[in-house]
């Protein structure tokens, strides 16, 4: 039996420890007992991308991720916004992206040197906020920075997800953007929240896996009314 190694541990500013692993030729990242990520199970993660992209109708459009995480949605989103398009990434955490430079290399690749990535490190909610008070609003905006809408990583995040975050993300798209939100798990309360918002919400649900294999995922697609 193949165990895991600790590879790295970095400490979410006001939240948690987050824990890299290897198992073999897969990495994990974990928080305590949860398992945030690993590379055996993406599919969901880019699917937050491609399904997105799918309900753009900018054919360049500007994506704003929140978490770079292992870089699914990254990467996913690069192989469909073309030449012209463009991806802000916003990382609250500088060993993910160290990890990402280092220990999880060859699977990063060149997506954080791409002339279309722009990568900011901070809170991606200080970056909606100031973007619906006057900067160029976005097409798209993909958040997967907790395993669902609760701050499970850091209290603070929960402030992406209540009435006043949720307005602040309507703003700072286009009329007809798209904000996308992964969960392990559906949330319908969530749901209704959001409608109530100023959103018109469509719910999919998604595998981990490409093969219609391993957990279901949640991905809610909210356009501004």
């Amino acid at each position: 039996m193949i165990a895991r190694e600790l590879l790295g541990t970095a400490q979410v500013p006001g939240g948690e420890e987050l824990k890299l692993f290897s198992h073999g030729r897969d990495f994990i990242i974990g928080l305590g007992r949860n398992e945030l990520m690993s590379t055996r199970m993406q599919f969901s993660e880019e699917q937050l991308a491609d399904l997105t992209i799918d309900r753009l109708t900018n054919s360049a459009p500007q994506v704003l991720i929140g978490g770079y995480g292992m870089g699914f949605t990254l990467r996913a989103t690069l192989e469909r916004i073309g030449k012209k398009g463009h991806a802000t990434v916003v990382e609250l955490v500088p060993e993910i992206i160290e990890w990402a430079r280092g220990p999880m290399a060859e699977l990063t690749g060149d997506c954080l040197d791409d002339p279309r990535v722009t990568l900011r490190m901070g809170d991606v909610g200080d970056a909606i906020e100031q973007t619906a008070e006057g900067g160029a609003p976005f097409d798209a905006i993909l958040l997967d920075v907790d395993n669902g809408p609760d701050g499970l990583v850091r209290e603070d995040n929960n402030r992406l997800y209540s009435r006043e975050g949720l307005r602040f993300a309507r703003r700072a798209l286009v009329k007809d953007g798209v904000l996308a939100i992964w969960s392990a798990a559906p949330d319908h309360k969530f749901t209704r929240k959001m409608e109530s918002c100023g959103f018109d919400v469509e719910v999919r649900e998604v595998r981990a896996r490409p093969n219609n294999k391993g957990p279901r995922h949640t991905i809610w697609f909210a356009r501004p009314r």
